[in-house]
């Protein structure tokens, strides 16, 4: 019963009544012969790996191993637990945790990919933020990771899923139309209003370019995923508020996969341009590699 296409898959839903994370169980029990069971105890690993992760990153300051970034996830933390702030908690704690997560990537922590280790802290954020705010069970936040997959396959057999074929649209943005999607299920809301959670967020991602500093996925890599991680959950409140997408989900997704297409070279995980290629871009990669460095 895979599905190809966005089209196709809001098809099967229909036919069959189910949700997004239960076309994701079946899928994946008839494509791998695996079986709903072991399904399900395989998200709860990468659950636990996500919460571990998020913990680490904000209990403590976690530092990468090049020094560039670090301790934010913390910070974060401490600011949404001990101050009144602009935005409220829900957005705040997943600020922090998607911070922390970027950070434990970088300090070669345990994380996991999802869809990729540069965008690695979007999904998680954004699952625990709105299992805390929710008052979700595990069993419910593994629903949101089930849903969250059908999404990314998609966008992966259609587009890209890589910052170096598609810059950070196809990462961060992926990351953050999938968490827009999961929360959009968890939240009780229909396959096509995931659909069009997805696709308001990659209409407002596009062009957005990968520029590693020193080409390490740090520097602006971390605070787009923080980013990422609040477009997420306020699209997803968005779409439940009755708003729609207009362009359809598969639409946007070539749209993305066009303008990735598109992109120069330097704007795609070459660390030759954007944020990468500026004086103090370039100033921190020989503070890293040394000033001969290529």
């Amino acid at each position: 019963m895979l599905a190809r296409t966005g089209e196709e898959l809001l098809e099967l839903c229909d036919k069959h009544n189910i949700s997004l994370s239960e076309y994701a169980i079946r899928c994946e029990v008839e494509e791998k012969g695996s079986t709903r069971e072991k399904v399900i105890e395989k998200m709860r690993k990468n659950l636990k790996v996500m919460k571990d992760a998020a913990k680490a990153g904000t209990e403590k300051e976690v530092y990468s191993l090049s020094g560039l970034i670090g301790g934010d996830g913390h910070r974060l933390n401490n600011y949404a637990k001990n101050k009144k702030t602009l935005t409220g908690r829900a957005t705040n704690i997943a600020m922090a945790m998607a911070l922390a997560s970027s950070e434990v990537n970088a300090s070669m922590g345990k994380i996991v990919a999802c869809p990729t280790a540069g965008s690695c802290g979007i999904l998680p954020a954004v699952i625990l933020a709105a299992g805390e705010v929710l008052e979700l069970s595990e069993d419910e936040m593994i629903n949101g990771l089930l849903a969250a997959s059908a999404v990314g396959m998609i966008i992966g057999m259609n587009a890209t899923l890589s910052g170096a074929e598609g810059g950070c649209q196809a990462e961060c943005g992926s990351a953050s139309a999938m968490g827009a999607a999961a929360v959009v299920e968890l939240m009780c809301g229909t396959p096509k209003m995931s659909l069009d959670a997805g696709s308001i967020i990659l209409q407002n991602v596009l062009g957005l370019v990968c520029d590693p500093v020193a080409g390490l996925v740090e520097i602006p890599c971390a605070k787009r995923n923080a980013q990422g991680a609040i477009t997420a959950l306020c699209t997803a409140d968005m779409v439940m508020a009755g708003v729609e997408a207009k362009i359809p989900f598969d639409d946007a997704v070539e749209a993305m996969y066009k303008v990735g297409k598109s992109l120069p070279s330097a704007l795609r995980e070459t660390a030759m341009g954007g944020v990468a290629a500026t004086k103090e871009g370039l100033r921190l990669k020989e503070k890293v590699f040394g000033k001969n460095n290529e």
